[in-house]
């Protein structure tokens, strides 16, 4: 007898309702088959069955709440044969008798992260792997995530082919670790069924209760609205934004294109937005849209930095084994500003304003596939080697794709370089809920007045980007003055000044 429990519904989340159940007492069961959906405040989580049998006993009736690892049902093993994935069930013949076969499983994503998108297979239906090797990568919403061979084997099936969603307990492929399972069929078939699988069943789809009952008291068409659940299931959420805007289509994000001639659309080339593009859009527009963003300026003589950097960087990379870099000195000068102006390492909480005794700090990072903001802890009590290690370490990490949604997450305050691509002035954006952004600029050579004449100093503009409801002027002021200071006259730094 194997017992269904409510699963870990998310951070903060302690408690759920029980929506829908799908099947019955006496019904019979395959593994990973949807048992019932459970909503929460915020999201609807489905619970599969863990094994294949026949559904005994129900505990939680639908419409009761229940907290986290109670009990919902009880499922008899063995009364009934696992099924096949429905999405591959016609393309993907069971691996031949004899061989041992291992499930190849959507590794854990991150928090609050439920789904991700198969982008690249690096192996086919047929191909031996060793274990630990690549076999696919994912792309969620932030990160690309790679998944190794659980075993050695060869590759029998594909469930999720390449542009397929996949939610975060799906299956990925099956390995047979014996070497003689029949293979299955090609790739191409099982990617067609597992990319579309609303294609087939869409009218088979049902929407969260609690959506079906804000539609029907608000008078809303379900067909007019975009479902963001699994399948296009429609979701709490997604009715409560078309209550809110009836009159807007969820994916009308931009205005329509002009007309263009044949001959033009001829030489033009449409590629899809990775879902990485497609976040970096949303969460800036939402800054935009949320904050009272408002930027302030001024510029700071880096003349004592960059000889105090040349006067010890080889001494420093001798003894640490890392460069010395401006980054440090920055992270430093910030720290230092935020312990006197709280305000821009704090955030927005409703009505509450939540004031943080710590400094995580956001170092913005280029990469092929767009911008990351990798997150360096408690920056505050890091030395400077400490930080210029921290920084190498993750700019790598990004550089390869290989930073976890842990990694990015919980920043207080960001500093983005865009002086390295040569920007001498910019405004930088809000990286929400953050209240506060350091916008650093390329340095260049510039006339000066310095007691009374006129001499050439390494010059760069800062920008500071904050929120205006939390920050006033005054303290958005003094935040970068104090960074300006501590920059100018390194020694401040030392002496807490």
């Amino acid at each position: 007898m194997s017992e269904i429990r409510v699963p870990t519904l998310g951070e903060s989340v302690t408690e759920a309702t029980v929506a829908t159940w799908f099947k019955k007492p006496g019904d019979t069961v395959a593994v990973d088959e949807m048992l019932c959906e459970l909503e929460t405040d915020k999201v609807t989580v489905e619970v599969p069955s863990p094994v294949a049998g026949t559904l005994s006993e129900i505990v939680a009736a639908e419409g009761e709440t229940v907290g986290v690892d109670a009990l919902l049902a009880q499922v008899s093993e063995g009364d009934a044969a696992p099924a096949a994935a429905p999405a591959t069930a016609e393309v993907a013949p069971a691996p031949a008798a004899g061989g041992d076969t291992v499930d190849v499983m959507v590794p854990t994503l991150g928090e609050s992260v439920s789904e991700a998108t198969v982008s690249t297979w690096f192996k086919a239906v047929g191909d031996t792997v060793a274990q630990d090797e690549m076999l696919c990568e994912l792309e969620t919403d932030k990160v690309s995530v790679e998944v190794p061979a659980p075993a050695a084997g060869t590759i029998v099936e594909i469930l999720a082919g390449e542009g397929a969603t996949v939610d975060a307990t799906a299956k990925l492929a099956v390995l047979s670790s014996s070497g003689g399972a029949a293979v299955a069929a090609a790739p191409a078939a099982s990617a067609t069924t597992a990319s579309a699988p609303a294609a087939s069943g869409a009218k088979d789809v049902e929407n969260a209760p609690s959506a079906n009952k804000i539609m029907a008291e608000k008078g809303i068409d379900p067909a007019t609205v975009q479902g963001t659940g699994r399948d296009g299931r429609v979701m709490k959420e997604d009715a409560l934004k078309a209550v809110v805007a009836p009159a807007a289509p969820a994916p009308a994000a931009s205005a329509p294109r002009a007309p263009v001639s044949a001959d033009d659309a001829s030489r033009e080339e449409r590629v899809k937005m990775t879902r990485l593009r497609q976040t970096i859009a949303r969460r800036l527009k939402e800054s935009q849209n949320t904050a009272a963003m408002l930027t302030t300026y001024n510029e700071v003589d880096m003349t004592e930095v960059m000889a105090l950097r040349n006067e010890y960087k080889d001494l420093f990379l001798k003894k640490h084994g890392v460069k010395l870099g401006f980054m440090s000195f920055f992270t430093k000068a910030c720290v230092h500003a935020l312990k006197e102006v709280p305000d821009v390492n704090a955030e927005i909480d409703g009505t509450d304003v939540v004031y943080k005794n710590y400094v995580h700090m956001g170092i913005a990072a280029g990469t092929p596939t767009g911008l990351v903001v990798p997150v360096i802890r408690d920056a505050d009590q890091m030395s400077f080697a400490d930080i210029e290690k921290a920084i190498a370490e993750k700019g790598a990490r990004a550089r390869d794709g290989k930073l976890s949604m842990a990694e990015m997450q919980g920043g207080s305050f960001t500093i983005s370089n865009g002086g390295v691509y040569g920007s001498l002035m910019s405004s930088p954006i809000l990286n929400p809920p953050q209240s506060g952004i350091l916008g650093m600029h390329k340095i260049q050579d510039r006339p000066m007045a310095i007691n009374g004449q006129v001499v050439i100093r390494p010059m760069m503009y800062l920008a500071l980007s904050y929120d205006h409801r939390i920050v006033d002027g005054k303290g958005a002021v003094t935040f970068l003055v104090r960074v300006k200071e501590a920059l100018e006259d390194p020694r401040r730094l030392l002496m807490d000044l």
